[in-house]
């Protein structure tokens, strides 16, 4: 196994270590710092990953299932324990947690006729800011400015979501026609 499929793995383990942190607070007050640690970690295997399989060739049918999964798994369990500790409105995780769906559909419908849709700009540009607005997030800052900054990371997150959800759709729609 190649050491981008191992950061990938390594995410995927990360995600109920983050959940039991960020839920069970296992380090009292300084839980949140952990959790943030954690989501940092995973969120930089993330990028670390893709660059280190395209640079040396190192892509892989494993890597093309499991990252984009792996990516999911640990922004939509991040967004879940946030709604559910009322730190992040629901109908934010709905929206994001939807259009994840959406696209994934997407993409299965497209492998079934043959056709791969790669990840978009849009999408990475996306998965960027929800990123930074969990950190932000999680950290819970109680200084004014970076309060305003995270309300605005949010709202950027969410306009992100909505435009790169279209993106996918226009760009694809002839994905959705019969063709068998």
């Amino acid at each position: 196994m190649n050491l981008p499929n191992k950061l990938t793995i390594m995410r995927v383990i990360l995600v109920p270590v983050f959940i039991a942190v960020v839920l069970a607070e296992p380090f009292g007050a300084n839980s949140k710092w952990v959790a943030l640690a954690i989501f940092i970690i995973a969120s930089l295997t993330d990028l670390l990953d893709g660059k280190i399989a395209r640079k040396y060739n190192l892509v892989t049918n494993f890597g093309k299932f499991m990252d984009p999964l792996a990516d999911k798994m640990l922004v939509c369990s991040a967004l879940i324990c946030l709604s559910s500790l009322g730190k992040l409105e629901a109908w934010i995780t709905i929206l994001i947690v939807v259009r994840d769906f959406i696209i994934s559909g997407f993409r299965l419908v497209a492998s079934d006729n043959g056709v791969v849709i790669a990840a978009s700009y849009w999408g990475k540009f996306k998965t960027t800011f929800q990123m930074i607005m969990i950190c932000l997030i999680i950290a819970d800052i109680p200084y004014a400015p970076i309060q305003v900054l995270t309300i605005v990371i949010k709202y950027i997150a969410v306009a992100l979501t909505v435009y790169s959800l279209i993106d996918y759709i226009v760009k694809n729609k002839d994905v959705l026609k019969e063709t068998k």
